[in-house]
């Protein structure tokens, strides 16, 4: 799997999310925003049952392997992930995320992902509290937070996911500093600051990214 020098808190990472591409020019746009200094590509997983809505799968992100060396940030938004884990492992998989309403067997799931060599990530849904993670946070690499309701790009930030930043940011100096904590869901100009200053690392941005009218300005500002 890519190797990701550890940088600690030192650095925050964008991850523009190509579900809000123009697939007719994939891998255009994909080596547009890493020209212009993104540091990771998010793949949003949707099997129109766990959300509602159908995105792509292993086959459009296999489609990318060779023609970037940006790391993969394999996001899992479907029911019975774990069956479909191998097919998202590539040399570029630096991630792979499943939600914890999608899982009955966290553990075992977290466990398989690392078994595959890559980062294991978690999920939340809005809804769904950060106390979910006490007994589980010590295993995981990443915890990516869900601003909006998942299953569509261009959805307005929910506030109160700057608390559970917060409470996750807590519960991360105390039981695993080196977890690196995400958020994805309409983060955009206006609010990236504060959700940084919240704690985060990770920054996921699809419409704010790709419906610009200048792609490659907009990931520089951001």
């Amino acid at each position: 799997m890519i190797q990701i020098e550890e940088k600690g808190n030192s650095m925050n990472r964008l991850a523009p999310s190509i579900l809000s591409a123009d697939f007719s020019r994939l891998g255009e746009q994909v080596s547009l925003i890493e020209k212009a200094g993104a540091h990771i590509i998010h793949v949003d997983v949707m099997d129109g049952h766990f959300v509602p809505n159908i995105s792509f799968g292993a086959t459009v992100m296999k489609s990318l392997y060779g023609k970037t060396t940006l790391p993969f940030d394999v996001h899992l938004m479907i029911e019975n992930p774990d069956q479909y884990m191998e097919e998202f492992v590539t040399d570029n998989t630096e991630f792979i995320t499943v939600h914890t309403e999608a899982c009955p067997h966290l553990h075992r799931s977290i466990q398989h992902i690392k078994s595959l060599g890559v980062k294991a990530g978690v999920s939340l849904n809005p809804a769904t509290p950060v106390s979910v993670l006490e007994t589980i946070i010590e295993d995981l690499d990443l915890v990516l937070i869900m601003s909006v309701n998942p299953g569509f790009g261009g959805q307005k930030f929910i506030p109160f996911s700057l608390d559970k930043i917060k409470t996750l940011k807590n519960m991360k100096d105390k039981r695993n500093p080196k977890l690196e904590i995400e958020i994805d869901g309409g983060i955009n100009l206006d609010n990236i600051k504060t959700v940084t200053d919240a704690g985060v690392e990770i920054v996921v941005a699809g419409s704010s990214v790709f419906g610009a009218p200048d792609i490659k300005k907009r990931v520089k500002e951001l």
